[in-house]
């Protein structure tokens, strides 16, 4: 299992790693999450061989955040559908959980959560029935009225080990689902 995408990801190297190793340890699982990344470097790395000669059961791709400072959310969509394409492409046994842009910033009204949520309904439609899979879990980090709380995301961005749980929480059946049916 490969999980890919930017400091959120990396983050499952730091204050997610107690969750890691509980969740993910025995699984192989890798970790390729760059503080900074955005959809174009991913697809740099993909290009230079990143994952050649793996064949991972699932990848797990979360990328997208950092492109939104200077991108809108049709670029940002189609950089995501690039990445996901490319990992289908290479890693062609693989299936793929992507999932939905994590909310960032504290009030639901801030901007950059309504170019999020364009983005996410966009990439939605990547969902195939097939090989990819396509999770929304942002509303599991939020407050009930919508904001994002300090104890889960302390800089409004970035999840604490609480938030890596209730990120591993929040996709543990379809983990579970995928590596049951490669069992088969």
């Amino acid at each position: 299992m490969i999980f890919d995408g930017d400091s959120i990801t990396d983050g499952w190297q730091g204050k997610g790693k107690e969750v890691w190793a509980q969740r993910y340890g025995a699984l192989n699982a890798a970790n390729f999450g760059i503080g900074g990344d955005r959809t174009e470097h991913v697809l740099w790395r993909l290009g230079k061989g990143q994952v050649d000669g793996m064949n991972p059961k699932l990848i797990v791709l979360m990328i997208g955040t950092n492109n939104s400072g200077r991108d809108t959310a049709d670029q940002i969509a189609e950089g995501v559908k690039a990445v996901v394409n490319e990992y289908l492409k290479r890693c062609p046994n693989s299936k793929l959980l992507l999932l939905a842009i994590f909310p960032r910033s504290e009030k639901p009204t801030d901007a950059i959560r309504a170019k999020l949520a364009e983005v996410n309904t966009k990439i939605s439609a990547l969902a195939d029935g097939k090989r990819v899979t396509y999770l929304d879990i942002g509303a599991k980090f939020l407050s009930p009225d919508g904001t994002l709380s300090r104890d889960i995301m302390p800089d409004f961005l970035h999840p604490n080990e609480k938030g890596y749980q209730i990120w591993a929480d929040a996709i543990q059946s379809v983990i579970d689902s995928y590596f049951a049916a490669a069992k088969k």
